[in-house]
């Protein structure tokens, strides 16, 4: 088990002030907190295979369900390892791992002696894992060896590892699934980023239909085969602000309507014999799962925890176990698991750092607030526990990454952080936002940089509205398109928030979209329709929104932070944001990671960032520092 060593807290001592007495916890403290995601049932269902960062980055581990003992399996200090399964009838594992955070995933083989052999060769191959067969005899693979472009299907013989094409993807779409024993392949046509084709085809008679219902526009996405191959399933919203459940005929093109609800339903999922049927739902900032039993269609009903949200579940092959990952706002994901018809649940692990106290940290609310043209813009507020009336504190508006991300009431640490040393967080899911129906998704095409900041800034004004806030005091931070926002803001907003940091952002949209993956190739299209074409006359636009070519207007010190080897924002963007911000005469402080990606995953990297990122505000935030 890992031993904890203990930092100093500083300890808020009530005062006239009304204060409350809240500890204080270093970055190092947050972040002795472990992530921990499960993987697999061992073919016993004795055990569990996780990935967990407690070594500092992420290794396999091995859980024991009996007593919740955890066992190292991975050993690696410089690239994060993701387990993927095991390989029955041999003491091998499976797992991912890209280099530096290129996103260049391969799939690895982990042998009994401990080595590792590398399913997937090659330096510009991008790998994934797309299941066992039923015997699991079989493993299959999507990648992208023969067309960096596209994804194709293989399958590989347990022992034997070599590649064998399934499924050639001549047609340029997105592989969307298969059925169980792979003759039937789903595939969808990305038109917009909020609409798409589904299509079904049958790899030993060539034939190809089309699921989503001509005359019925809207995004459709598949959700599996029943074992029988008598029934496909589909999430769609055609028709209908928020997506329901379907199900497909392949043989008869019959279509029955499963489930809905008035949120999204984000898909659905059948365990291995069909005895259950798990539905998610995205409902107001956290997922809920609906566990059915199949044949009838009654609640499953099973114990919950109180207060928490699940954030992932997965289902035995004997069905006689629910391991789920359960977290709160104010705590990590820890696993539990469940046996079917018990009255119990087993917690297998306390992944929140012992010496961090929950009730020193805050609960995540579900706000809204009218924008500038009286559009209802639904945010997650953290609102620090010292912040009263006569003890004022500063805030931050936070924006998700995307376009067409969601802020969720889920555990974030940097957030966490900053709220426990004072800072109110608003994260704001500004008109574009995925997860409050398809019209409120679509108010920001072609319009970025627009009303969706004008979003933030009446969010700012809501802080403001807040008597413990002070409204004097409010930055802005984001990451990838939050990034954007947060330089757009700084750029075309100069006078609105006090400061800036900006994870990894967009700068030069013209620069973004002509150099994106070349994976991205079905979706590419899809983005030009929402953001522009930088070949076209939209380049026009596209260059007035990229804060790059205006960072003479900004006014208010700026932190900018990114990884060497991020395919998606190039690091260029960033070193030439920071120079023209410095050309401005404005502090900006500019952090970079040679070993990190889009987005931070090691632990010393993390602690680097957030710690930098709360000195900063410290500095130019509170007023302790220059001003812009």
């Amino acid at each position: 088990m890992k031993k904890f060593m203990v930092f100093a807290a500083i300890l808020f001592l009530a005062s006239c002030t009304g204060k409350k007495e809240v500890k204080q916890y270093t970055i190092d403290q947050f972040y002795k907190n472990v992530s921990i995601r499960f993987s697999d049932f061992s073919p016993d269902e004795t055990k569990g295979l996780v990935t967990s960062n407690e070594t500092g980055i992420y290794n396999l581990f091995e859980i024991d369900f009996a007593d919740g003992t955890r066992k190292q399996v991975t050993f690696s200090d410089t690239e994060s390892l993701f387990g993927i399964g095991y390989v029955h009838g041999t003491g091998q594992i499976l797992y991912s791992s890209d280099k530096g955070g290129n996103e260049n995933d391969h799939i690895y083989l982990l042998n009994e002696d401990g080595t590792s052999t590398d399913l997937t060769p090659g330096e510009a191959v991008k790998a994934s894992f797309s299941g066992f067969s039923l015997d699991k005899k079989v493993i299959y693979l999507l990648s992208n060896k023969r067309d960096a472009r596209f994804f194709d299907l293989y399958r590989m013989n347990v022992g034997e590892w070599k590649e064998e094409m399934v499924w050639e993807n001549s047609m340029g779409l997105e592989y969307a699934g298969a059925s169980r024993d792979r003759s039937i392949i789903a595939m969808v046509k990305p038109i917009t980023t909020s609409e798409s084709q589904l299509f079904i085809h049958d790899l030993a008679t060539g034939e190809t239909k089309e699921v989503s219902e001509p005359g019925m526009p809207g995004m459709y996405s598949a959700s599996g085969f029943t074992n029988d191959n008598a029934w496909f399933f589909y999430t769609t919203d055609a028709g209908r602000e928020f997506s329901y459940l379907m199900r497909y005929s392949p043989a008869t093109g019959e279509r029955e309507l499963l489930y809905e609800t008035s949120w999204d339903v984000t898909g659905s999922w059948l365990s291995r014999n069909e005895k259950y049927q798990l539905i998610g739902i995205n409902e107001d900032g956290r997922i809920q799962v609906n566990i059915t039993d199949y044949a009838t269609g009654e609640k499953v009903t099973h114990p919950e925890v109180p207060g928490a949200s699940v954030n992932e579940l997965a289902i035995s092959e004997s069905e006689k176990y629910l391991l789920l990952s359960l977290g709160t706002s104010k705590t990590p994901g820890d696993l539990y698991l469940y046996e079917f018809g018990s009255t119990g649940i087993k917690k297998l692990t306390d992944v929140l750092n012992p010496e961090i106290n929950p009730a020193d940290l805050v609960d995540a609310q579900v706000v809204r607030f009218s924008s500038f043209d009286g559009l209802e813009i639904p945010a997650i507020y953290y609102k620090p526990l010292t912040a009263t009336k006569k003890n004022k504190v500063p805030a931050l508006v936070w924006v998700h990454g995307g376009p067409g991300g969601q802020t969720m009431a889920y555990y974030n640490p940097i957030i966490q952080y900053l709220v426990n040393h004072g800072y109110a967080v608003l994260g704001v899911n500004n008109r574009g936002s995925s997860g409050y129906g398809k019209s409120f998704y679509r108010m920001d095409d072609r319009n970025h940089g627009d009303k969706d900041l004008k979003d933030c800034i009446w969010g700012k004004k809501w802080l403001q509205a807040q008597e413990y806030i002070d409204g004097e005091k409010i930055g802005i931070i984001g990451g990838s398109y939050g990034g954007f926002m947060t330089m757009a803001a700084m750029t075309s907003a100069p006078e609105e928030f006090r400061v800036g940091v900006n994870l990894f952002g967009v700068t030069n949209w013209l620069r973004t979209l002509k150099s994106i993956p070349p994976y991205w190739a079905s979706f590419r299209d899809a983005l030009y329709t929402e953001m522009g074409d930088p070949f076209t006359a939209d380049s026009v636009r596209l260059y007035n929104i990229s804060p790059l070519f205006h960072g003479q207007n900004v006014k208010n010190p700026v932190m900018v932070l990114q990884g060497a080897n991020d395919p998606r924002v190039l690091q260029v963007e960033s070193d030439e944001m920071v120079e023209a911000i410095r050309a401005a005469g404005v502090p900006v402080e500019y952090v970079i990671f040679p070993d990190e990606g889009h987005g931070f995953i090691k632990k010393e990297n993390e602690i680097k960032a957030y710690s930098q990122i709360l000195q900063f505000l410290d500095k130019y935030l509170k007023g302790t520092g220059e001003e812009g």
